[in-house]
């Protein structure tokens, strides 16, 4: 089974399947993501970065293990047996590809914890790059399909315009 670099996109040749597997867990995570950077953002500077990148990881980490035994779960039901080899493979090897979203947030933030900067301008910065992951994801994938020029906007805007709802839901309810 041909397996998915981390750093780069899938060959032309990769199973849509797969290629909208590596997509869609990658989208969970960075909502899940920019969801506790928006919340730790809200306590201001009650929140430290080495506190801010424990909440932020163990989140992460938790979100990408309950997506794949809920995998795994649906993969027995579907098809009365359990995953082979290969599909296990593949399923741990997308929940780690996807967690490389948070990569960015995580070094901001150990860099806040360095004294580079705030805690606070690292989330605001994470949560920033975040929304940008998501349209990237969202090109990925727009651009993999034969959509028109301005459907593959469509798709981007809207990525967009999800990830700064989540954002602006979160900043509303800790007002």
């Amino acid at each position: 089974m041909p397996t998915i670099p981390l750093h780069r996109e899938p060959p032309e040749d990769f199973p849509r399947e797969q290629i909208a597997d590596v997509l869609k867990e990658r989208i969970y995570v960075a909502f899940t993501a920019l969801t506790v950077l928006v919340a730790l953002s809200a306590h201001g500077e009650d929140v430290g970065a080495g506190e801010a990148v424990w909440t932020l990881v163990l989140t992460v980490l938790g979100t990408v293990a309950a997506v794949t035994v809920a995998e795994l779960i649906a993969h027995i039901v579907a098809h009365e047996q359990l995953m082979t080899r290969a599909e296990w493979g593949h399923s741990l090897q997308v929940a780690g590809g996807a967690m490389t979203g948070i990569v960015p947030s995580v070094l901001l933030l150990g860099g806040a914890a360095l004294g580079w900067w705030t805690t606070a301008t690292a989330l605001h910065v994470g949560t920033v790059l975040l929304v940008v992951w998501l349209v990237g994801i969202g090109f990925l994938a727009a651009r993999r399909v034969s959509l028109t020029f301005w459907q593959q906007v469509i798709v981007l805007g809207a990525e967009a315009v999800l990830g700064v709802v989540v954002v602006g839901l979160k900043l509303l309810a800790h007002g």
